[in-house]
């Protein structure tokens, strides 16, 4: 036996046990039982709850360590769970693991039996209205929990009620915990979307005068200690509230948490329908197991359907019998203590989040494992977004104007297509709307959804058929425009802040930055090219012009009245699309435009996702390209000339764009193998350590040397793809050169254009060894003869081609720039 009363406490390992063991340590012997031992002060006996077995061997051992008599229980082990969800060891642990023990304990001398209870286990009380105080709760406030945890905490009380006979007990129905370092989820969850500027903090779903009481721990283990020495004044049983008196309400604590983290004194806080707030938090936790995010990378998110629904849940205290029972009143307000909760937190953002269970941030990791203080770099980014976003938010001015422009235009221009007409009136209107949003820094959503209109206006032309032309050029241009002040004005919208902050711009290992103006530059003009045709060609076939020209080709035999180009466009091919084939390829390249325009000179690494989606327009859209080309004379009998230009822009900018994409897929590769989630940083980009910086401006040089860049920046054509190319070129005119005919000729023009596709591909430094390519390519042209019966010239003609292709795919060129290490010899891709 020892000389000090012995004081039993379940979940001893845990912080609230350690910390209650500590207070109590100097009068008290503690004994601890738990689920797993810990290295702790005082002995700890292993225990689960949920087998009857288990709890009676722990006790046995109590009991022949330390005797039949203990001063107080103090029961805290509890399953917890914020899904919202009725799991079963809520039962098992929460209600018959009481049971269980309560019921093993009445064989011993207890003098008291303490349960950790919740005040949520009660009715909620109303808010207050504005002058008047909100309903506050007593130990008399009917018992209706709202959900599975408290629902667990009062039939776990009642199991007690019905188990423990004589042994006297109190049930303390604690208000939410915290302290400096650490809180209750549902505190510290707000505190940590606020923190981030997370989209979702200014949005509430309930009352938001609403508040539940809190308790610092310091005082809650002041209450329990004056339980436990007062226990011979507490016979039967007695149930005391135990929490600060006051609740905050949300909007009032949102505003206190903004001010101190943001230095804003006003957190715009909006209140949703608690149905809509329920579907989305449905949706959201739904989709996140699935698709990770920026944040959480894949885990739950915190708000769950179930809390939507008690939003409006007010807990206020009445703690009258906390003080006439236990002489007991809060030593701390939540409303004092809150400068130190976000001090402990900005001084130490990691070990914040830590202590609170939640997932840091990425800056937080990011500055975490690079050494930095995540503080100062949060403070850094939103310092320099701010000033980016005040020297360019005339952008965001321009689009307003615009969004006027495109309400009224319908009017002004006579739009006759009742379709076209309303969806002008509502696109321009919602740009007035998204366009005032994304004034402020903080709006990047209302940024997204304006160039969202401006994709939209681009497209409503020709989907609706319009023949008024006019209205096509207008929405085309302004939907550019939008689309490109949007997204395209600084800061980027979308990149992580690590992404942000890091100033590197050349790729590790490359020499020279792939997505630098000069080497965008070729991309756009050749679109713009591109544009400009298939603008041309979309209003012959929208009605909006009579004729198009073409100065080679004189259409098909049996219809005079259309050139070849007319011939093309109005073909059974180009009318198998529901909209104007011509059209769709305009949409694209001026897609192509303006996703060439957004993003800064390291958006190889800010924002992958877009540079990704830049390569995939590209090259679908020459494979489309040069198909149509390819089939003109074979299923449609004749030529187009403003196509065969369009395709050649299309060839031209393949090498240009392809090694963008390549560092693009390296940069991920590397940072997925350093440990970061790919997805997250295909998303929102990340801060690449062995780059480098440069930061000259390629602009201020002689303009011949800026045009030497656009030219051969990462692109040269070797004499021997050149040649290869020329034999390409000539495959195309074997009708008028060799006299082919029927499948023989069809053959050598489809052999053509994919030699020149091939070498196109090859001009790219980074992807030279497509040359290869070019080996069974020589082989098909040198045995075509022989499949399709051609004359002996012609036989020999492509003979001496395709070895001639073969051949000259083996030497590989120069290779002037480094790629990473990869990509510059023959062994990579």
């Amino acid at each position: 036996m020892v000389d000090k009363p012995i004081v039993l406490i379940t979940g001893a390992a845990g912080n609230l046990g350690r910390s209650l063991a500590k207070a109590l340590g100097d009068s008290y012997a503690i004994v601890g039982l738990d689920s797993s031992t810990a290295d702790v002060e005082f002995p700890i006996i292993k225990v689960d709850l949920t087998d009857d077995a288990k709890v009676q061997a722990a006790l046995v051992q109590f009991r022949r360590e330390h005797g039949d008599h203990i001063a107080s229980v103090l029961h805290l082990a509890a399953f917890f769970d914020f899904s919202g969800e009725d799991k079963p060891l809520y039962d098992a642990v929460n209600v018959e693991g009481s049971r269980r023990l309560v019921s093993g304990l009445l064989d011993f001398e207890v003098e008291q039996f303490v349960y950790s209870g919740t005040m949520l286990v009660h009715a909620p009380g109303k808010p207050g209205k504005p002058g008047k105080p909100g309903e506050r709760i007593d130990e008399s406030t009917p018992i209706d929990p709202q959900w599975a945890y408290p629902r667990s905490k009062a039939a776990a009380e009642d199991a007690i009620r019905e188990t423990r006979g004589a042994m006297p007990t109190v049930f303390l129905h604690l208000a939410g915990v915290y302290d400096e370092h650490s809180s209750v989820p549902t505190f510290a969850n707000q505190i940590a979307r606020i923190y981030e500027r997370d989209f979702q903090s200014h949005f509430y779903s309930g009352d938001t005068r609403a508040g539940q009481a809190m308790i610092h721990r310091d005082d809650l283990i002041d209450a329990f200690v004056r339980t436990v020495d007062r226990r011979a004044s507490l016979a039967g049983e007695t149930t005391i509230l135990v929490g600060e008196e006051e609740a905050l309400g949300y909007a009032d604590l949102q505003d206190r948490i903004g001010c101190l983290i943001h230095g804003e004194a006003e957190w715009a806080t909006i209140r949703l329908p608690a149905p809509a707030a329920a579907v989305g938090a449905w949706v959201q936790d739904k989709a996140e197991p699935i698709v990770p995010d920026a944040l959480d990378q894949g885990e739950r998110p915190f708000i769950q359907p179930f809390m939507t629904r008690m939003a409006s849940d007010h807990y206020a205290l009445d703690t009258r019998k906390a003080r006439d029972l236990l002489g007991w009143v809060p030593q701390h307000r939540l409303a004092d203590e809150l400068p130190a909760i976000i001090a402990t937190l900005k001084n130490d953002p990691a070990a914040w989040y830590a202590a609170n269970g939640i997932t840091a941030p990425a800056f937080v990791t990011d500055a975490e494992a690079a050494g930095q203080d995540a503080e100062a770099l949060r403070i850094d980014y939103e310092t320099r977004r701010r000033a980016d976003h005040k020297a360019t938010r005339w952008a965001h001015f321009a689009n307003i104007a615009l969004g006027f422009w495109i309400l009224t235009q319908p009017v002004i221009v006579q739009v006759r297509e009742p379709a076209l007409f309303w969806s002008e009136i509502g696109l321009g209107a919602a740009l007035i709307i998204f366009a005032s949003c994304a004034l402020s820094w903080r709006m990047t959503w209302a940024r997204w959804a304006s160039a969202g209109v401006g994709a939209l206006l681009m497209a409503i032309p020709f989907l609706f058929w319009t023949g008024n032309p006019a209205a096509f050029l207008s929405d085309t241009l302004v939907g550019m425009l939008v689309f490109s002040f949007a997204v395209g004005a600084r800061p980027e919208p979308g990149p992580s802040m690590a992404a942000a902050m890091d100033r590197s711009t050349i790729p590790a290992g490359w020499s020279y930055n792939p997505s630098s103006w000069t080497q965008r530059l070729p991309i756009i003009l050749l679109a713009l090219i591109g544009l400009v045709v298939a603008r041309y060609l979309t209003a012959y076939q929208l009605g909006q012009i009579d004729s198009v020209w073409d100065p080679f080709f004189s259409g098909l035999p049996d219809d005079a009245t259309k050139n070849g180009t007319e011939a093309v466009i109005t073909s059974a091919v180009s009318e198998a699309f529901p909209i104007p084939d011509a059209a769709l390829g305009g949409y694209t390249y001026a897609l192509e435009i303006v996703t060439g325009i957004v993003g800064s000179r390291a958006r190889w690494r800010t924002m992958p996702w877009l540079v990704f989606l830049f390569g995939l327009m590209i090259v679908p859209l020459s494979i489309v390209s040069i198909s149509f080309v390819i089939i003109q004379p074979i299923i449609i009998g004749t030529w187009a000339t403003l196509t065969l230009v369009a395709a050649a822009a299309m060839l031209i900018q393949v090498p240009y764009a392809v090694d963008e994409l390549v560092a693009t897929v390296q940069f991920v590769r590397r940072r997925a193998k350093a440990g970061q989630d790919w997805l997250r940083v295909f998303l929102f980009g990340d801060a690449d350590p062995d780059g480098r910086i440069d930061d000259r401006d390629e602009f201020d040089r002689a303009p011949g040397a800026v045009l030497r860049d656009m030219a051969v920046g990462g692109v040269n054509l070797p004499w021997n793809l050149a040649a290869a190319g020329l034999i390409g070129v000539s495959l195309l005119f074997t009708r008028l050169t060799l006299g082919a005919e029927s499948s023989m000729a069809n053959a050598d023009h489809v052999m053509g254009f994919v030699i020149l596709t091939v070498v196109s591909l090859a001009a790219a430094e980074i992807v030279r060894v497509a040359r290869y390519l070019l080996i069974p390519c020589g082989i098909a042209v040198a045995v075509s003869p022989l499949l399709f019966g051609a004359e002996s010239p012609h036989l020999l003609v492509n003979l001496a081609a395709g070895a001639a292709i073969a051949l000259l795919a083996l030497r590989r060129g120069p290779i002037l720039e480094q790629y990473g290490g990869a990509l510059s010899s023959d062994e990579h891709l």
